[in-house]
């Protein structure tokens, strides 16, 4: 029964996101061309069939790339901006792909404005749909539907990891009816979770209970069972999840590679040592840097004045840091403080109320604008938009001894914002957590994990309460 609701609730789904993309489409025909903004000259303009005719292609075309997206999958457990994310994703991909169709046909006279137009109007209306289809869920699962009801088999750190985070988010809709295990006595609880049993017994527990889901959460040292627990599972035809308990041994998106039939995991993968991954993320970086240079010039060029007028010395600062592959290059910044020796550069991190800043210089500190001069760091290929900051040599030296895992972030280009950065790990802040992120970044890297990024620095990241 939960299968088919969730079935019919797909298909509902993706119709509601058809109709929207034709509904999208038609508003934006209308704010266009007929509403009190437009333009109404006669000439020039194609009749409407014509551009109604593209919805024929631009409906499935769009449901194609939610389902790329993975819009269409479980989203219980995925936040409402991650879907934003992914609803974003797929319309940009919809836009360039209309307008290279556009190119490839020949259609010089479709308003491009009006496909702009229907990009943010779609956008829009779905995150509003999407979102209000969430209160919906999480309104009927408070009533009792939409449940889904699991059994966890063996106590473990993963065991105690995943109860945690299903009673962190009771809108997912998940109730764990209790843990089997034989180690761990009958009645103990974690956050109120019992061990209800002995593993023994999972196939009476099957038989004598409607189970949605059973998630086999075994310690490191009793993985000999998991074959037969998993055959077990299966008999019943209850589907069945496998958390494995080796998070402190292997990333948290492990890697695997199939070595004629033996399934080898990677310690550690790192996606951008692929070619085409490189590749794609260096055009996206030459294209991303090319657009900045040009949209912020004028942001560029009034702070250059400020700084040339607010104090004596060079208006970009130059300072070695650490790059791809441990290779030393020169950082460009605005300057920002009064012109220091040498060894007063080195005093350390500025902190706040950091007496060296000019008041020009803490603005532009304040507002990012002095990090600016790096898009043309990353337009030569010393930096990428996103990716690890990079750090002065000294402290590279003193944190390779100190923090373990330190020196991964040099196997991908240093970036002008990242994953730390966005989660508050900026400035003086720790820089063991700012690893784990980066390691995290590292392991995980894909271009729409860029992209989400990049929408997050705009939305957290340029003004800062840790850039001082």
């Amino acid at each position: 029964m939960i299968k088919d609701n969730q079935v019919h609730l797909n298909r509902a789904h993706v119709i509601v996101d058809g109709l929207l993309v034709a509904g999208s489409y038609a508003m934006s025909y209308y704010l266009k061309f007929e509403s009190v903004f437009a333009d109404k000259k006669p000439g020039g303009r194609l009749p409407m069939p014509v551009y109604f005719s593209a919805l024929y292609f631009l409906v499935p075309a769009y449901l194609l790339l939610y389902y790329m997206v993975q819009l269409y999958t479980s989203r219980r457990a995925l936040r409402l901006w991650n879907e934003f994310v992914d609803i974003v994703q797929a319309n940009v991909m919809g836009v360039i792909g209309f307008l290279v169709v556009l190119y490839i046909i020949n259609q010089p006279n479709f308003s491009r404005s009006m496909i702009f137009i229907f990009f943010v109007v779609n956008v829009t209306l779905t995150t509003v749909a999407h979102w209000l289809l969430r209160k919906f869920l999480r309104y009927i699962r408070k009533k009792g539907y939409n449940i889904k009801h699991i059994l966890l088999v063996g106590y473990s750190r993963a065991a105690e990891a995943y109860i945690s985070r299903i009673l962190e988010n009771p809108q997912w809709g998940y109730v764990i009816a209790g843990v089997l295990d034989d180690y761990v006595p009958l009645d103990t609880k974690y956050h109120g979770i019992r061990v209800i049993g002995k593993i023994d017994q999972l196939t009476d527990y099957l038989e004598k209970n409607n189970y949605d889901e059973i998630t086999i959460t075994l310690p490191l040292d009793d993985y000999d069972r998991l074959e037969q627990l998993v055959a077990e599972c299966e008999k019943s035809g209850v589907h069945t999840k496998f958390i494995p308990d080796y998070s402190s041994l292997f990333p948290s998106n492990p890697y695997t590679e199939d070595v004629q039939g033996i399934p080898v995991i990677n310690i550690r993968y790192v996606p951008l040592t692929n070619s085409f991954n490189r590749i794609a993320k260096r055009f996206v970086d030459i294209i991303g840097s090319l657009f900045a240079i040009v949209l912020f010039s004028p942001i560029m060029i009034s702070a250059a004045v400020a700084v040339k007028l607010s104090s004596e010395g060079p208006i970009i600062y130059r300072q070695e840091r650490i790059g791809l592959n441990g290779k030393p290059f020169m950082m460009y910044k605005f300057r920002t403080m009064q012109v220091q020796t040498e060894a007063e550069e080195k005093k350390g991190w500025t902190t706040k109320g950091d007496p060296r800043i000019t008041p020009v210089g803490g603005l532009l500190r304040k507002t990012s604008i002095d990090e600016m001069p790096q898009f043309f760091n990353i337009f030569i290929g010393q930096m990428s938009l996103v990716g690890p900051r990079p750090e002065r040599p000294q402290f590279v030296e003193k944190f390779r001894e100190q923090i373990p895992r330190y020196m991964v972030k040099h196997q991908v280009r240093p970036g002008l914002t990242g994953w730390a950065q966005i989660n508050g790990y900026r400035g003086d802040t720790s820089i063991r957590k700012r690893i784990d992120y980066d390691i995290y970044y590292i392991e995980n890297w894909s271009m729409s994990f860029d992209f989400r990024i990049m929408l997050g620095t705009i939305r957290h990241g340029f003004i800062n309460k840790n850039a001082y």
